[in-house]
């Protein structure tokens, strides 16, 4: 299981860049990978290309960009970028977004998002893998007249936020894995792992990666970590297809499946993840400064525990 930890570098941030090249020396100096999420602020993957050029042999990872806003082939070119410019250390995690994203902020449809994202993968990646494309579909019509390619590229691994069935359906039989936000364990083992891993093994895939997202928190207080944590994450409240997979956890809310407590407790909770299935973790770091700087401590433990190779 490589452990990962989530950059978490605000819009306020004076020096965003310089920011997370400091925090890609962080995970490089204690063994982890470092994610990115795209958000309404920096480009997720120009800022990745940056930092990875800066800070040499950390593993890398988008979770998730936004499929709607950016034509397949242009993903890929700058997918293919990244990998040119990282010396390819990029998995390279997707996702459909939320329909008031979509429709409110981009203005595009989401009416069919299932048929949306099996049509953006099979015009990405061919183009990944080959640099050509000819393909003709309800929302895609692309042919390349000449190669997407990128020297010294190598087409990335491509997992999809996926969390309903249809969705973990099409991941399974096209993509490497998944990169999941905001599920809890039970989710994980009982729908999440046994869905996805059929779907590959029907199609003729590899098991299939399963990259898991939780806040966590090395705390001497647990319950105000858990308040903390209601506050900060509580937009997910409201999104329905997470509140969909907080409801199949049987919880009331984000903070319920943050994972916090001593540094036992949380070491166990994580070790667990990969018991079920997990293959990778990206974690976000919260709390106060000792709180956080405890919780690197127990990573960076366990990051120290994988298999050379596997971390």
């Amino acid at each position: 299981m490589i452990i990962g930890m989530h950059a978490a570098v605000g819009p306020d941030v004076g020096d965003p860049i310089g920011a997370l090249v400091a925090e890609a020396e962080t995970a490089r100096s204690r063994g982890l990978a470092l994610w990115m999420a795209q958000m309404f602020d920096l480009d997720a993957l120009t800022a990745l290309a940056v930092v990875g050029r800066a800070v040499p042999d950390v593993p890398l990872g988008t979770a998730v960009v936004p499929t709607y806003p950016r034509h397949p082939a242009a993903l890929a070119a700058q997918a293919l970028t990244v990998q040119a410019a990282t010396g390819n250390r990029l998995t390279l995690g997707i996702g459909l977004s939320h329909r008031i994203v979509v429709e409110d902020f981009f203005g595009l449809s989401y009416a069919k998002p299932v048929r949306h994202l099996r049509e953006y993968l099979e015009v990405l990646l061919p183009l990944l893998a080959t640099g050509r494309v000819d393909y003709r579909g309800e929302e895609y019509r692309v042919a390349t007249f000449a190669p997407v390619r990128v020297a010294g590229a190598r087409p990335p691994a491509v997992l999809v936020a996926a969390l309903g069935t249809q969705m973990l359906g099409v991941a399974g039989r096209m993509a490497d894995g998944t990169a999941l936000w905001m599920v809890g364990p039970r989710t994980i083992e009982s729908h999440i792992v046994p869905t996805i891993t059929k779907a590959a093994a029907d199609a003729g895939r590899p098991t299939p990666r399963v990259c898991v997202g939780l806040p966590v928190s090395v705390t001497a207080d647990p319950a105000a970590a858990r308040e903390r944590a209601a506050r900060m994450f509580s937009i997910y409240n409201e999104l329905p297809s997470y509140r969909a997979m907080l409801d199949k956890e049987g919880v009331g809310g984000p903070a319920d499946v943050a994972v916090v407590g001593d540094e036992e407790t949380v070491a166990a909770a994580l070790r667990r993840l990969g018991d079920i299935g997990a293959t990778e973790l990206n974690l976000p770091v919260f709390g106060t400064d000792e709180e956080r700087a405890r919780t690197l401590e127990v990573l960076t433990a366990l990051a120290a525990e994988q298999p050379r190779g596997d971390a």
